[in-house]
């Protein structure tokens, strides 16, 4: 079936399912491979469950007409998307970047939801199946779209861009994340750049973090005209601003061309979280939204998903920020609570993923930066960390359970407590002991 014919059958049934535990009634089920399952032996299952039509790609599970044979589901799921792209009339903002995308993207969000109908990617629906989803999802209800576009390795933004389309965009950062895929940090940069190609080409318009040298230099090799900045001293900026307090959620002051000057209060904590603020001040600014809007969306924010959120306890004050990491995020939330306002503090840091042939290298580096922070307490998760233990005073665990162990032994009390480390090192397994 052609796309179009599809896209027919889709404006009937304009919900789509991949998964049969998660049938919805009407819906346009996609049988899409995986690493471990074939989901074309799932069709008849998700029709019976209530989906109108399975789209696949195996002729033998056809024994219907209700069963649309394609040559491949996936490219037939993106080729859709790109289709229902073209007939939707708004600014889309795309944006990527090794750290805060998503932190960033909700923050858009909850500034433009003040004024316009908004939809944001769900959740990290980011690579190249999340992508044409959340497309599919944009229905003629809503006046923008912010879309989140992960990657680790090249190629994969420019694919996502011709998905998406973007109008609007900006990369959040340039850092070290997914260096076995892009091959090393240059690779980053150039896979990381190939949003900037497409808005370039497609005369789009960049939100640019002038504060940025990777940024700076990645707008000035390729000679970037439609480019709006923000930043903390930049005097071209649309938008400036500063951390006022992080004691321990972040409170800025900002202004714009008027000069204005305003300060609001966040839900978030780690200073870092200035630059993605500002992204959302910037293009709500940019959109003509008040300045009264605008601080609304930012002060009622709430972060989820484990990132940036602050925990209390009944005995510490736990900086819950394990979701994932990098040694970019790690850096910075390593520095972030070595500035808190906090009496005692302590650092559980897990070991951080897909580093390829640098991992031993940048472990070491955040040890030696955790060692060096003013902090009472360290303790290190994991195989790549553990396997550095030999010259450094600290708490050295090859795995979770052994640190859980330990931590149950002799419990951590009255401290401010980062919890940081790759999603695989399930350190939210923790959080019961402090």
């Amino acid at each position: 079936m052609v796309t179009e014919q599809l896209y027919e059958l889709f404006l009937q049934h304009p919900v789509i399912s991949t998964d049969t535990r998660k049938i919805a009634q009407g819906s346009l089920f996609f049988a899409l491979k995986g690493d471990t399952f074939d989901a074309n032996s799932f069709a008849q299952q998700a029709i019976e469950a209530g989906a109108a039509y399975a789209v696949i790609d195996n002729a033998q599970y056809r024994i219907s007409e209700q069963y649309i044979l394609v040559d491949d589901v996936l490219t037939k799921l993106q080729d859709l998307a790109r289709y229902h792209r073209k007939q939707l009339q708004i600014p889309v903002i795309g944006l990527t970047g090794t750290n805060g995308k998503t932190t960033t993207k909700e923050l858009i969000k909850a500034v433009l939801s003040q004024h316009f109908k908004t939809y944001a990617t769900q959740g990290n629906l980011n690579n190249h199946i999340g992508v044409p989803l959340s497309v599919l999802s944009i229905t003629n209800e809503y006046d923008m779209a912010v879309i989140e576009m992960g990657a680790n390795h090249q190629k994969e933004i420019e694919m996502l861009c011709t998905i998406s389309q973007p109008t609007h965009g900006l990369i959040t950062n340039v850092g070290k994340a997914h260096l076995e895929g892009f091959g090393g940090t240059e690779g980053v940069k150039i896979a990381k750049g190939e949003l900037y190609d497409y808005l370039q080409a497609t005369n789009g318009t960049i939100f640019i973090n002038t504060d940025s040298p990777v940024l700076a230099e990645m707008k000035a090799a390729r000679n970037l005209q439609n480019t709006i900045g923000y930043g903390t001293k930049e005097p071209g900026n649309l938008i400036t601003g500063k951390v006022t307090k992080n004691a321990p959620y972040v409170s800025l002051e900002w202004s714009g061309s008027n000069n204005v000057s305003h300060e609001v209060d966040s839900h978030l904590t780690g200073a870092y979280n200035l630059d993605n603020m500002l992204a959302a001040i910037c293009i709500g600014t940019y959109f003509k939204m008040s300045d009264a809007e605008i601080n609304a969306g930012l002060s009622s924010y709430q972060p989820t998903n484990n990132r940036s959120q602050i925990m209390q306890t009944a005995h510490n004050t736990l900086i819950c920020d394990y979701y994932n990491a990098n040694p970019s995020s790690m850096a910075v939330a390593i520095d972030n609570i070595s500035t808190m306002d906090a009496k005692d503090k302590v650092l559980v840091l897990g070991d951080m993923f897909e580093l390829g042939d640098e991992s031993a290298a940048e472990h070491e580096a955040i040890i030696q930066k955790a060692i060096a922070a003013p902090v009472n307490q360290r303790i290190f998760i994991g195989k790549a960390f553990f396997d550095l233990k030999p010259g450094f005073s600290a708490d050295f665990f090859e795995t979770t359970d052994d640190a859980i162990k330990a931590l149950k032994e002799k419990p951590v009390k009255h401290s401010t407590v980062l919890l940081k480390g790759s999603r695989g090192m399930a350190l939210e397994r923790l959080v019961e002991l402090f």
